[in-house]
């Protein structure tokens, strides 16, 4: 996890917008662990490190002003006062994390106004560019647990307050007794105890509560009847089956016989006669239509050709009457015309001319059209009417006679087809035998099958009284299961807790026994004193530091100076960073109050740049002086400087970039 960017607006001493650039690459190659931000005090240090909580936890986050403030009280007062009280008042951090070896990036954004209605801040949950869905900041609770636990957070969020506290104490203070325990994993053993007394009480109320149990023996011999009932029933259900399939394959030979022996036939006998009659009556129907159109115009269809030529020859000789009157229409024009031109002054060789050409025009017209014999037929125009009706009145009797054909042959053959099945029709007496044992057979199915519909009916009842009964039973034997296991659980509660404490001083043991180690390894790295300490031990109960010396004595902590203390306590709380196995930014509000010049120079030297691999450091001008400042630049160690500017007559602060040199 890497912070890479904390925003405020208008939050405590820091007015409008400021943007603090975290990350500790310094370009895409290089990176440096420290972020170092300098302020004189009451300039606004701890009030970042509130911030980072803040933006982490929300009400949770264990902010150093907060006290016994509620959460409402506590976004008042963390409002810059010199803020409109509708301005937004807001905290913006961007970290980066490492989920399925990819980096994702969050900006969780909180914000709110003075005095909210609801009594809290608005959260929301930014990607790089986009909104994460509303899910996601609905259980951000539950997801920064996963990412850097509240519990551990002080091990990696500290100030110099609480460094103090642990150099001076022989116990540890009860926040770090928290991480100790959260990292260790003891909480999660102490609510077991706790939920297993809880569950001991409940089952005590129960068995105490509990009535007497119903006489089982009694549902259970009722319910082995039934069972014995149901199985008797489902026997006979299954011969009874077994006789409706005989009885079924018998009813079958016996149809097929009365099938196959014309019993079928038989019985169906007067209807294929009422078939066959009527079959008969609809031939005779057709036949006397036949004789109709016999009667009509039908027989001369025995003479088609002389029909055909007697109605050519009255055509041709129609047209020759036509072309006849035409001709003496324009033998009467013609003459006209030349009386009319005899009256002009027109010459008379001309007119002779014309005369002529009109003659010659007349026959040669009439030469054309009449080719044809003379006249024989002389039939008039009624005649020929008459011819073309009858021509076409026959043409349709024969379409008529020829479909009556057809529907008299297609009756004769269905008569025939009646006539066989009635030859192939059983004899009476075998038609009666072959019917009663159709009959009987049938019978025997019918009473079969009802039979069998009266033991599945019994059998379904039968099911649903067993399945009441087992339910009866199954209650009664949940009740005593239960009350059993109450008072199993109740006997067994005691060698629960027991093998739970043994559990729970074994896990400390091996734990501790790997934090004492680191946490020896960080003091002797920190301490210019080599041969003070030998081993370190960590009390199980208390969490409190025991130090011995090369001859196994112990070495009373107020032995050491106040440096030594500090560097003890810096030494645990960066062993317990490094047993939590979390790879976690650290930052470290004020750090070096109280070390000499030697145990300074090692913090600074040997500490800060291997803390973590981001080390955000807040500290006053005589902390991290210029010699420090320039050791840790010397050494490549600051990725970022930036200086806390404080204005006392307006009580703000400002953040620039650099330091105090």
């Amino acid at each position: 996890m890497i912070f890479l960017e904390l925003v405020l607006q208008n939050f405590g001493p820091y007015s409008g917008k400021q943007v603090i650039n975290l990350n500790p690459k310094i370009d895409e190659e290089n990176s440096h662990p420290i972020i170092l931000l300098g302020g004189m005090n009451g300039g606004g240090k701890t009030t970042l490190m509130d911030a980072i909580r803040l933006a982490l936890y929300g009400a949770r986050a264990q902010c150093s002003t907060r006290g016994n403030l509620s959460y409402n009280d506590f976004l008042n007062q963390c409002v810059n006062n010199k803020t409109d009280p509708v301005a937004d008042t807001r905290i913006e951090l961007l970290f980066e994390h490492i989920e399925n070896d990819k980096p994702i990036k969050y900006r969780v954004v909180r914000s709110w106004t003075k005095n909210p209605k609801d009594g809290k801040d608005t959260l929301g949950i930014l990607g790089d560019s986009d909104t994460w869905p509303d899910a996601l900041v609905n259980i951000w609770d539950e997801y920064i647990e996963n990412i850097l636990p509240l519990g551990i957070s002080n091990l990696f969020l500290f100030d110099g307050e609480q460094v103090k506290e642990l150099a001076e104490q022989e116990t540890p203070p009860p926040v770090v007794v928290d991480a100790i325990r959260g990292l260790l994993g003891l909480e999660l053993a102490d609510r077991l105890a706790v939920d297993l007394d809880i569950l001991v009480n409940r089952k005590l109320k129960e068995v105490g509560n509990s009535k007497d149990l119903a006489n089982l023996e009694e549902i259970e011999t009722r319910l082995t009847q039934q069972q014995e009932d149901y199985q008797i029933a489902e026997n006979k259900l299954q011969t009874l089956k077994n006789q409706v399939e005989e009885l079924e394959q018998k009813q079958q030979e016996a149809f097929d016989k009365f099938i196959s022996e014309g019993g079928k036939i038989a019985a169906e006998r007067s209807q294929l006669e009422l078939q066959q009659d009527t079959k008969t009556a609809e031939i005779e129907q057709v036949r006397q239509s036949m004789c109709e159109l016999a009667t009509d115009v039908l027989p001369l269809a025995l003479i088609p050709n002389l029909l055909n030529q007697a109605q050519a020859q009255g055509e041709k000789e129609f047209r020759h009457q036509q072309v006849q009157i035409s001709k003496d229409l324009l033998i009467e024009r013609d003459q006209r015309l030349l009386t009319w031109l005899n009256q002009v002054e027109i010459s008379p060789i001309q007119v002779e001319k014309i005369q002529l050409f009109l003659i010659q025009d007349v026959e040669s017209l009439y030469a054309k059209t009449i080719q044809i014999e003379a006249p024989w037929l002389l039939a008039d125009d009624e005649t020929l009417s008459q011819l073309d009706n009858l021509i076409y009145h026959l043409q349709n009797s024969q379409l008529s006679a020829k479909e009556k054909l057809a529907i008299l042959k297609n009756k004769e053959e269905e008569i025939h087809t009646l006539e066989r099945q009635v030859q192939t029709a059983a004899a009476p007496a075998d038609y009666t035998k072959l019917r009663q044992t159709l009959e009987s057979a049938q019978n025997q199915v019918v009473e079969v099958k009802a039979n069998y519909e009266t033991i599945r009916r019994r059998l379904a009842e039968l099911e649903t009284i067993i399945a009441k009964s087992k339910k009866e039973l199954s209650d009664y034997t949940v009740e005593n299961i239960k009350h059993k296991n109450s008072e199993h659980i109740i006997t067994s509660a005691a060698k629960v807790q027991n093998t739970l404490k043994i559990f729970r001083e074994k896990l400390t043991l091996r734990k501790l026994n790997k934090l004492e180690e680191e946490v020896k390894n960080c003091f002797l790295y920190l301490l210019h004193k080599s041969d003070l300490v030998h081993r370190i031990t960590i009390d199980t109960n208390t969490f409190s530091l025991l130090l011995y010396d090369l001859n196994g004595k112990p070495v009373p902590k107020h032995r050491l100076s106040a440096g030594e203390k500090q560097l003890l306590a810096i030494a645990f709380l960066w062993g317990l960073a490094k047993v939590s196995g979390h790879r976690l930014p650290v930052a470290i509000d004020t750090p070096l109050g109280r070390l000499d010049s030697s145990h300074r120079s090692n913090l600074v030297e040997r500490y800060f740049p291997s803390a973590s691999h981001q080390v955000i450091l807040l500290s006053t001008d005589t902390e991290i002086g210029k010699k420090e400042v320039e050791t840790l630049r010397e050494n490549e160690a600051i990725a970022r400087e930036y200086l806390l500017k404080y204005d006392s007559a307006t009580r703000q602060t400002t953040i620039q970039s650099g330091y105090f040199w």
